[in-house]
């Protein structure tokens, strides 16, 4: 059985303008880094319900990796990930190489993140999400984007992303799309592959810590259900546990609100969150 519509792959800003001149629906765009699995198809799914015309994006962005961090060991799946594009009904995808993307050599001028840009995740990571905003602002200009899918997993850089798309007015709607996971509780990423059999079972206890605290509606037996799981478990570095609000300003009394965890398992670290409602004393 063959694609309705077959996957365009393209890697070129020319290839790419063509592509999006031709659309006849809103052009509906899946950012990422490739190394695609369900989480990645999920968005695809997402995007394939709003429009008929879904362009993926694949690019490893040097600019949101740290001096210590994994892009040279990042996987690069390129044939498989086209495969599951085909499969999925996805219109073109865009592999662009570095110098497509940065033609002039690293950009000399990129995004600030603000105050957002340097709590959890970028505590840990200074420059982390300058580096991703700066790529994913390029990307929402050159596919001239009207909606843009992304995943709740990520929930700091969707908060970034969604502040970027407001505050210059970008015109762009930005849609989440809740944390796809593993039959065993684990939120799906590319970086869980990095993880032996032991550390994966250690890696649970991130998901299972969520889930516990997610239980309580006091933010103070929130956080002290979530810790006594991760403190039980000596496999894990628990970088932070957050309880946030949605927009991760501080956590309100009471309503809706987020608790969000990274760690270190062996040499990969992971980060995970969930909803939650909080109703106070």
């Amino acid at each position: 059985m063959t694609d309705p519509i077959p996957t365009l792959l393209i890697h070129t800003r020319a290839e790419l303008a063509a592509a999006v001149a031709a659309a006849t629906d809103e052009v509906a765009v899946v950012m990422t880094m490739g190394a695609l699995h369900d989480g990645h198809r999920a968005l695809i799914r997402a995007a394939r319900e709003r429009s008929t015309f879904v362009l993926v994006t694949i690019f490893v962005n040097p600019l949101q990796f740290g001096p210590n961090e994994d892009f040279d060991k990042y996987p690069r799946t390129l044939e498989a990930d086209l495969e599951a594009c085909r499969a999925e009904g996805v219109s073109v995808v865009f592999a662009p190489g570095r110098d497509e993307m940065y033609p002039g050599g690293a950009p000399s001028i990129t995004m600030n993140a603000g105050p957002l840009g340097e709590i959890l995740e970028g505590a840990s990571r200074p420059g982390h999400f300058s580096g991703m905003l700066t790529v994913v602002e390029k990307l929402l200009l050159l596919t001239r984007a009207d909606v843009a899918f992304f995943g709740e997993k990520d929930f700091q850089q969707l908060a970034l992303i969604r502040r970027m798309a407001h505050d210059l007015e970008l015109g762009v709607e930005i849609v989440a799309v809740p944390t796809v996971r593993e039959p065993d509780g684990l939120a799906m990423s590319s970086r869980n592959r990095y993880l032996s059999a032991d550390e994966r079972a250690s890696a649970l206890a991130l998901s299972r810590a969520l889930r516990e605290g997610a239980t309580h509606t006091d933010p103070d037996a929130v956080l002290a259900a979530a810790t006594k799981i991760l403190d039980g478990e000596p496999g894990i570095r628990v970088d932070y546990l957050a309880l946030t609000a949605p927009d991760l300003g501080p956590a309100p009394p009471e309503g809706p609100a987020r608790l969000l965890v990274a760690a270190r398992v062996g040499s990969t670290r992971l980060i995970d969150n969930v909803p939650l409602q909080l109703k106070g004393h």
